[in-house]
């Protein structure tokens, strides 16, 4: 069992950089494919980015591909999103999420919430026009 904390939220201008980063604890931190989702107030949880286990692999959901980065160090066990030319529309609770790999392939096309097994408590990012 991994256990994940959100670190680095905040309120920003528009047009600014934040970087999350997500600690965890408990295993073997290679062991997982990581992901990031948001929830903005009302709204469903939504799908951000995603790792593969030795942070080659990555995926992202079209809204933040030119602007957001993910990334991971498996010897500080830790994963980051780094986040540039934020817009309002970015403001939600952002949290880091974890799923046991199965097999070698470094893999990040893991975009649902049903496809992962740990969560963190989130972090508040707000952006500010």
């Amino acid at each position: 069992q991994v256990h994940l904390v959100e670190s680095g939220g905040g309120l920003v201008q528009a047009g600014g950089s934040l970087r999350l980063s997500c600690a965890a604890s408990g295993d073997i931190f290679s062991r997982y494919n990581m992901g990031w989702f948001r929830q903005a107030p009302g709204k469903e949880r939504d799908f951000v980015a995603a790792i593969g286990w030795s942070g080659v692999a990555t995926y992202y959901a079209d809204s933040v591909r030119a602007r957001f980065s993910i990334s991971r160090d498996n010897a500080k066990n830790t994963v980051y999103l780094q986040m540039s030319s934020l817009k309002p529309e970015d403001t939600a609770v952002y949290y880091c999420a974890a799923r046991r790999r199965t097999s070698l392939q470094d893999a990040s096309t893991y975009d649902s919430i049903s496809d992962y097994d740990y969560w963190g408590q989130g972090t508040q990012v707000t952006v500010s026009s």
